[in-house]
Formats: structure tokens, C-alpha cells, sequence
């Protein structure tokens, strides 16, 4: 499972965790997440901005 985060703020989506605040439940890959996701700490809203956290 992988990490993703927010280039503005940090925000980490991590796909093992998911993000039960924003309906995400476990195990959900980021490829899964709607494309019009929007970061739930700045709101930024182009999911190909986030980075694959290594």
C-alpha cells in the first residue's frame, strides 16, 4: 500500500489507512478516489498533483 501527499499542506493519503472522515474506508487505492477529490486540510483540488511518498 502507498502513500500520497499534498504538495500545499502535507496531507498524507494513506491507502492502508484510508480516511474514514472523508468516507474512505482501509485498504481504498488511490486510484479508487474520485477525480474530483479535493485535499480535506486545503482543499486543493487536482488529485494528480499529490506525490507518491517513498
Amino acid at each position: 500500500m502507498s502513500q500520497y501527499v499534498c504538495p500545499e499542506c502535507g496531507y498524507r493519503y494513506d491507502e492502508a489507512v484510508g480516511d474514514a472522515h472523508m468516507g474512505f474506508a482501509a485498504g481504498t487505492p488511490w486510484v479508487d478516489l474520485p477525480e474530483d477529490f479535493v485535499c480535506p486540510d486545503c482543499a486543493i483540488s487536482y488529485k494528480e498533483d499529490f506525490t507518491l511518498s517513498k
